[in-house]
């Protein structure tokens, strides 16, 4: 699994070394403040590290939520289970 990783990073790597190169073209970005001169491959780049790290906040709270749960239904596994162990300690009473 690690080199299948690997790999597709080196993949990935190689078709952003060609994408910046086929478009090193300059832009000009405005902000608020100025404006500034960059290469194309550079400002997309930004823009899709910057979407990334916007779609990793939003699910933050998907996840946290979801481990919260993991671990209230992992303690609830845990008492049923002791209840469980408990139960069979017990004698069998025969009513004969």
């Amino acid at each position: 699994m690690r080199i299948l990783s690997l790999v597709i990073l080196l993949i990935v790597l190689l078709l952003g070394l060609s994408f910046a190169v086929l478009n090193s073209g300059s832009i000009v970005v405005n902000y608020y403040f100025g404006e500034q001169e960059i290469p194309l491959s550079v400002a997309l780049v930004l823009a899709l590290v910057m979407g990334s790290l916007l779609g990793v906040l939003a699910s933050l709270s998907v996840i946290f939520r979801q481990r919260a749960r993991i671990s209230s239904l992992n303690r609830i596994v845990s008492m049923t289970e002791k209840e469980v162990v408990n139960l069979r300690s017990l004698p069998i009473k025969d009513d004969h």
